[in-house]
């Protein structure tokens, strides 16, 4: 008897049954719709402290199978990743929570539903175990209907190869990409650095020549100092453009402000900037920063103390070393030295204050103010502060500004000791390889005391983003 009439009026679709294999061991077969979770009405029961009383759904819809996470504590992960939802397609590794139970989930071939109009002796809900049982028109129905399905299935795993063959080259692509735009940027990086050096070495140079005031040198000097200029410029462009994208404005401004003060920051350790953020945060969290600032404004400190040290061809950023000694206050008495009481704005003991031309009163021995000592004139003390800072730039600091003010800080007699013993090249002679060598050595409070004025100036440049009312106090004068 032919089958093709009954067929006619046949609406056949497929339901691969699911064959789920627990961790026991134990195999359950599905039809239909089934909770996964630890409830004892769950279809499928999984007893463990990482599985959720109702922890996924599995449901089929025209034939394709799909698991759902009933918003369970400690989700559902597919082939190692956590997913909301995913198809069960020919097969998945599913695991209840990260390190939670694993279940396999596939398709069992041998085993299908049939929905089909009813038929005599045949219900909607009925399965069949073994086509060979059927016989005549059912037996062929049921041929016609694997064959489909095998058809389906070869095609849909066929699409699978192709998808993933793809999505194999496109990784690979990708990895290729990001390994030569590394490459690229390690390179950039260190060409920038070299740059970065070549520059030092010409600010060296400078400052030894500035230092001798041999009339032969001049002319070489402006040379020096022109060609310094657009190294300088080409330096900041290229630099700039190797911080990283992610990189928040505040970050910036401390890899700025580094550079400003003459240390490579693309050679910065790992860390520099999460510690300048945590001096910045002490700052910020007091008024000091921006009561001292005002103070320096209202009594035209500001543009004098830049003034002072543009003439002497540094930083204005130095601004803020005074911030650190004195809280801009000229008669600023500080503690007892070995060589007598640190007096000003600048906190000059006697003996450098002698040395760069200022008068000391008699009162020496005083934390009282003395009217005569021009440590106290807070327009002399400036003035020898900058030649003081230019001395210190030229001597074996390697015009480094970080190791100026721990010179100043210090005393630049024990500081310049201890880089003698260090390559005298500026790669080697630095602040990161200065403190990696001698942070035992050093006191604790000239570390921080550099690190105070870095974070200053980091503030400085746009207070307002850090918290502070007060605007920047250099930006009228920083050219």
């Amino acid at each position: 008897m032919s089958t093709a009439p009954e067929l006619d009026g046949l609406t056949a679709h497929v339901f691969v049954e699911l064959r789920v294999s627990l961790p026991d061991g134990t195999i359950l077969r599905f039809g239909s719709a089934f909770h996964i979770g630890r409830e004892s009405s769950c279809e499928v029961q999984v007893d463990d402290v990482l599985v959720s009383r109702r922890h996924a759904l599995v449901t089929v819809h025209r034939g394709q199978w799909t698991i759902q996470d009933l918003q369970s504590s400690n989700g559902l992960f597919v082939d190692g990743h956590r997913v909301s939802a995913a198809s069960i397609g020919t097969g998945r590794t599913i695991h209840l929570g990260a390190d939670g139970p694993e279940l396999l989930i596939e398709p069992d071939v041998q085993r299908r539903a049939v929905d089909s109009v009813p038929r005599e002796g045949r219900s909607d809900d009925d399965w069949t175990d073994s086509p060979e049982q059927e016989a005549g028109p059912a037996s062929s129905r049921t041929q016609l209907l694997r064959h489909g399905f095998e058809l389906m299935l070869h095609q849909q795993r066929r699409r699978y190869r192709w998808a993933i063959a793809l999505l194999a080259l496109i990784a690979l692509s990708a990895v290729a990409f990001a390994y030569q735009q590394a490459q690229l940027l390690a390179k950039k990086t260190a060409e920038a650095r070299e740059a970065f050096y070549q520059l030092k070495a010409l600010d060296v140079s400078i400052a030894s020549g500035e230092s001798s005031g041999a009339p032969q040198d001049r002319q070489r000097l402006a040379g020096q100092i022109a060609a310094r200029r657009v190294k300088a410029q080409a330096y900041d462009q290229s630099a700039t453009r190797l911080y990283d994208r992610r990189m928040n404005e505040k970050d910036r401004l401390i890899l700025k402000v580094t550079r400003r003060l003459g240390e490579c920051e693309l050679g910065a350790p790992p860390g520099y900037v999460n510690e300048v953020k945590r001096y910045i945060g002490q700052w910020t969290g007091s008024t000091r920063f921006t009561t001292a600032v005002r103070k320096a404004r209202d009594r035209g400190y500001t543009k004098y103390i830049v003034d002072a040290f543009a003439e002497a061809d540094l930083p204005p950023q130095f601004f803020y070393l005074a911030l650190q000694e004195s809280d801009f206050e000229p008669l600023n008495v500080g503690p007892l030295t070995s060589k007598g009481y640190a007096k000003g704005m600048w906190q000059f003991i006697p003996d450098t204050g002698r040395q760069y031309g200022l008068r000391i009163g008699p009162m020496i021995g005083s934390r009282q103010p003395d009217s005569v000592d021009d440590r106290l004139d807070w327009l002399k003390a400036t003035k020898a502060a900058a030649r003081y800072v230019k001395y210190l730039y030229a001597t074996d600091a390697q015009a480094s500004g970080l190791l100026v003010m721990a010179s100043y800080n210090w005393g630049e007699g024990r500081v310049i000791r201890l880089l003698k013993e260090m390559p005298d090249n500026p790669r080697e002679r630095n602040f990161w390889r200065f403190v990696e060598q001698y942070r035992g050595r050093m006191p604790p409070e000239t570390y921080g005391y550099v690190l105070n004025i870095v974070a200053a100036a980091v503030i400085g440049e746009n207070p307002r983003l850090f918290g502070l009312d007060v605007d920047n106090p250099l930006s009228p004068f920083d050219p």
